[in-house]
């Protein structure tokens, strides 16, 4: 099966205007198309990177190599990009590329020589006291589930990019929500008080500074996010039963099965009580979909296992094949719309194939860009920002998170278990098939009954094995070079979400963070 060439041109209208602060640096704003960023990637491969870790291409190419394959993403992007209708400039400044944009902040936050790093400056105590007023958060008369609950938080590792992005959005959209009447007024005590007197659940006092730009509400929240995402961690490696996590060994190995259930269901507790003090009903909301999401988006991932099999205890919500069954469970989430960014050449000749893709993009949603997403949007209404503002961030979120997960899943082929901090090919272990399994297909048809089958049948285990056939195809394939493109393309799209905001440090970090995800290697 060769990949279709023709990718939907789809336009979108600017975003309204907002009025602006004194600017702190001017950063060129446009919709960025799949060209531009193209022309991104020229620049990036002519120009070593300035920050971030480059990330390996491929399994044989050394660290270094990032930078020669961003080239290479150049040339193909180039040759199959439809240009955006409409992609008027958002304001009157001269229309620039992708890769300006990131120039442009990398020169105002040079002097930290990361984009994480000048998160950690800009944000100062809101994320340094992040863990330890967590803890608090965990207070349980019970030491041992408190300890387990603790696990995560206790440990060096873990790159807390959910919680820095709710405080770097509180940062850069302050300047235009900072007289909303909408804007959080709860004090650091105000977060913590019981709404209801039955109340039994009492936080112990947290290590707070009120002197930043972030409300006291926005690092509730970013708390929060960080809460529900090790959660997540704790039940994804019962599910696919995951010894080790971050270089450590997970809870389930350590402590069991039924522990790690109840230590992720405590921490989900936790976050419901103080998600339900910051006071604020649409926030409320986002974050309990979120966990409804995260929920949906396993079961998705479980259920299409099972379809595929031909298990009788999970009905097919389609006609009962495997491409029915997620059509109706993408379309049951998003509708007719596709979660593809613009200008990426992703469709494929068969209907099952691109069946099998939008699903693989709408449970990856699900299971991890929601949470960002969602977090995001609430930290701009926590601010008292506007629709269009909200919206904005919320896009972003979707985009990076979406973007991230891509990343994750080509860095299975890519990277060792070291340098992973986890099992790597553990995707197809699990019979998952992933952006590089369902892209590799497209050149080597006879991966389709392996995908098919969940690479489970009798034979199939000899793909399993690191060098060689499944995951030799794979590398063989553009499966790896197309993942990353599809990536970068959610990367433009993020970059593209927040032209709307006022430009400041906090806004060039989330430029450049966009750049890390697509480069980093772990």
């Amino acid at each position: 099966m060769l990949l279709c060439r023709r990718a939907c041109a789809r336009s979108a209208a600017a975003a309204a205007a907002v009025s602006r602060p004194p600017l702190l640096l001017s950063f060129p704003r446009r919709r960025v198309s799949a060209s531009a960023l193209a022309s991104a990637a020229a620049a990036q491969a002519a120009t070593p990177a300035a920050a971030g870790p480059a990330a390996s291409p491929s399994a044989s190419a050394g660290p270094d190599a990032a930078d020669a394959h961003l080239g290479a993403l150049a040339s193909f992007l180039a040759a199959c990009a439809v240009p955006a209708q409409n992609a008027q400039p958002l304001s009157c400044q001269s229309p620039s590329s992708w890769a300006d944009t990131v120039a442009a902040a990398e020169a105002l936050v040079d002097k930290h020589g990361s984009p994480v790093r000048a998160a950690s400056d800009l944000l100062g105590a809101d994320l340094s006291l992040l863990t330890s007023n967590i803890r608090r958060l965990l207070g349980s008369d019970h030491p041992v589930l408190h300890s387990i609950a603790s696990y995560y938080f206790s440990s060096t590792g873990g790159k807390h990019i959910r919680p820095i992005l709710v405080l770097l959005i509180a940062h850069a959209t302050a300047p235009i929500a900072r007289q909303s009447p909408s804007r959080s007024t709860l004090s650091s005590q105000g977060v913590d008080d019981p709404i209801s007197r039955q109340a039994t659940v009492q936080f112990a006092a947290r290590s707070d500074k009120e002197a930043s730009e972030v409300l006291a509400a926005q690092r509730r929240l970013a708390e929060i996010t960080e809460m529900i995402h090790t959660a997540s961690l704790l039940h994804d490696d019962v599910i696919d039963a995951s010894l080790t996590r971050r270089a450590l060994p997970t809870v389930n190995a350590t402590h069991g099965n039924k522990m790690a259930v109840l230590a992720g269901d405590f921490l989900l507790a936790r976050a419901s009580v103080a998600l339900a003090r910051l006071r604020n009903v649409e926030v409320v909301e986002l974050l309990s979909t979120v966990i409804s999401d995260l929920v949906e988006g396993e079961f998705m991932q479980l259920r299409n296992s099972l379809l595929r099999r031909g298990s009788a205890s999970i009905p097919p919500a389609g006609d009962g094949d495997t491409a029915s069954a997620s059509v109706a469970d993408a379309e049951k989430f998003f509708g007719n719309t596709s979660l593809a960014p613009l200008n990426i050449p992703r469709q494929f000749e068969s209907d099952s194939s691109n069946a099998r893709f939008e699903y693989y993009l709408s449970k990856t949603f699900l299971k991890t860009a929601s949470l960002i997403a969602n977090s995001c949007r609430a930290s701009a209404i926590l601010g008292g920002c506007d629709e269009v503002v909200a919206d904005a961030a919320y896009r972003y979120g979707r985009s990076l998170g979406l973007a991230f997960q891509v990343v994750d899943d080509l860095l299975d082929f890519t990277v060792s278990a070291d340098e992973m901090g986890k099992p790597v090919n553990a995707d197809v272990k699990l019979g998952i098939a992933t952006a590089p399994v369902l892209y590799a297909a497209c050149e080597f048809p006879e991966l389709d009954g392996a995908i098919e089958r969940n690479f489970k049948q009798d034979g199939d285990d000899a793909l399993f094995a690191p060098h060689l056939q499944a995951i030799k195809l794979v590398h063989a394939s553009s499966g790896i070079s197309k993942s990353r493109n599809l990536a970068a393309a959610y990367c433009a799209d993020a970059v593209d979400a927040i032209s709307v905001l006022p430009d400041s440090e906090a806004k060039a970090i989330l430029i450049l963070l966009t750049k890390t995800v697509l480069t980093r290697k772990s």
